[in-house]
């Protein structure tokens, strides 16, 4: 990347373009970290402020996001679906990690947690905090779903079956991480699991307090082993969710900061009032 010595344009114009052009060939990758202010100026051989002027047209232009303490990256916009699992692999290299899931059944999450367990393990990542905060339907009351297709009842052997798979994914979590604390490879480490009188027809991540996944269950007729018998359901399958990405901003009033600051208050409201923690997880 150089400016055009012969381009009538003001350099922090020729950034832009530039830098627009490859984000919109993804060269640039949605989520890519740019390089900083300083590497940039290096590179165009011009003042950090130009940098930042050629920076605040993307930014206004919804291509690039600013997240506090972290750097400048290609927005993935939020009308269009995203993976989780490279984002919370990245959000583990932050000093205090906190990640809050409200779901199902925290099969998806298990899984995305995997990979960054595994690496502080290895010791290629070092948090000095971890709080991972799960929050689930209670299973020991009746439920809309899942329900027996056959008549749509509620059925305390369907809701058992479920309440053993979330209990199996999100014990392994609270497992794994306090595991770390044991060992001594992250200071202070905490898993809560928290139940509540409700029927999630959606799923939603908030990682770090700045960026929230937000997907719905599609809700699918399958058959399942119950008491030896294949049975005929309705269940939300977590596992077909497309979930779309919302970001923190330094700008408060744009919407993926509002849908942030409005998730974690839905989050934060549900889990102190309504929630009760699981005995003998």
């Amino acid at each position: 990347m150089s400016l055009d010595q012969d381009d009538p344009r003001p350099p922090y114009i020729q950034i832009a373009n530039q830098l627009r052009a490859a984000i919109l060939t993804k060269k640039l990758a949605p989520g890519e970290k740019l390089p900083s202010g300083a590497e940039l100026a290096q590179r165009y051989g011009v003042a950090r402020q130009t940098v930042q002027n050629g920076l605040d047209i993307l930014r206004g232009e919804g291509l690039i996001v600013s997240r506090q303490g972290s750097g400048v990256f290609v927005r993935e916009r939020a009308e269009r679906p995203v993976g989780l699992r490279p984002h919370i692999e990245r959000a583990f290299a932050a000093s205090a990690v906190t990640l809050d899931f409200a779901g199902f059944s925290g099969e998806t999450l298990y899984g995305a947690v995997q990979e960054p367990l595994d690496r502080i393990r290895e010791g290629r990542l070092t948090p000095d905090s971890i709080s991972i905060r799960i929050l689930l339907p209670d299973m020991t009351i009746p439920m809309g779903l899942p329900v027996r297709a056959e008549d749509l009842a509620d059925d305390p052997a369907v809701r058992e079956r479920m309440n053993r798979i979330m209990l199996r994914n999100t014990q392994g979590i609270a497992e794994s991480v306090a595991e770390l604390a044991e060992l001594g490879l992250v200071g202070k480490t905490s898993a809560e699991i928290r139940v509540y009188g409700g029927v999630p027809l959606f799923k939603l991540y908030i990682i770090n307090k700045e960026e929230a996944f937000f997907g719905f269950y599609p809700v699918i007729r399958h058959s399942v082993p119950i008491n030896g018998e294949q049975v005929e359901i309705f269940d939300p399958m977590g596992k077909n969710s497309i979930l779309f990405h919302h970001s923190m901003t330094e700008d408060k009033d744009t919407k993926d900061s509002q849908f942030v600051e409005q998730a974690q208050t839905w989050f934060d409201g549900v889990w102190g009032s309504v929630g009760r923690e699981v005995v003998g997880q």
